[in-house]
């Protein structure tokens, strides 16, 4: 039987904090605004960049600030989200030896779609059936419908699927998505954190790697 695993990207495939934050902080100065930590940044992550600018701005600005702070975080981070981005270390071993067992693999991810596939050509080329980011049409994770349309494009039977991710809401897309889901503990949330809820968590690349197979 062919097995699927459906990956998140920022914090599981790809450390993306430091570009993420380096352009919220250009963004946040460039209005005179405070910058945030490394730390702020990780935590405001996971439901997408106007989230992420929203959580970054202080309380009570204008809506006219909020969407030029997001125009100019978008526009800043098209041009530099490959600076300080890289794979985690084992990720690209282990994305090449699912592959060589006979896994289907794809990426989804509520990072912006042209973004998504632009990061993993640069750093995954040729690993994924499929890349699916956030499209104005189609609801942003936790809600199911991107993992629920990658899995159909790909022609993946749901209850078949695994979906890898950092944070609680990878596990709310994989349970209202009707699949499987483990999470890793070198992304975005801490073991701590993910400890308290109820899927198993790998710890190294090597440890998902035996998860997956014995799924």
């Amino acid at each position: 039987m062919n097995k699927i695993a459906v990956f998140d990207l920022d914090g599981t495939l790809l450390d993306t904090l430091d570009d993420l934050r380096a352009s919220v902080n250009h963004a946040l100065l460039a209005g005179g605004m405070p910058p945030r930590s490394r730390e702020e940044v990780r935590s405001f992550v996971g439901n997408g960049i106007a989230k992420l600018i929203e959580r970054s701005l202080p309380q009570g600005v204008s809506p006219e600030t909020v969407a030029e702070t997001l125009s100019l975080f978008k526009a800043h981070y098209a041009e530099n989200c490959c600076n300080g981005t890289r794979p985690y270390d084992g990720m690209p071993e282990l994305l090449r030896e699912l592959k060589a067992q006979g896994f289907t693999l794809a990426v989804v991810s509520n990072k912006a779609d042209s973004l998504s596939k632009k990061l993993m050509e640069r750093f995954y080329p040729g690993i994924f059936t499929e890349v699916r980011g956030e499209l104005p049409e189609v609801r942003k994770k936790p809600a199911p419908d991107p993992l629920l349309l990658c899995c159909q494009d790909i022609g993946a039977p749901v209850g078949e699927t695994v979906y890898v991710g950092d944070m609680e809401i990878d596990l709310q897309t994989a349970l209202s998505a009707g699949t499987r889901c483990v999470l890793v503990s070198w992304g975005f949330r801490s073991a701590k954190e993910l400890e308290k809820l109820n899927a198993p968590v790998a710890h190294t690349p090597a440890e998902l790697g035996q998860i997956l197979i014995k799924l």
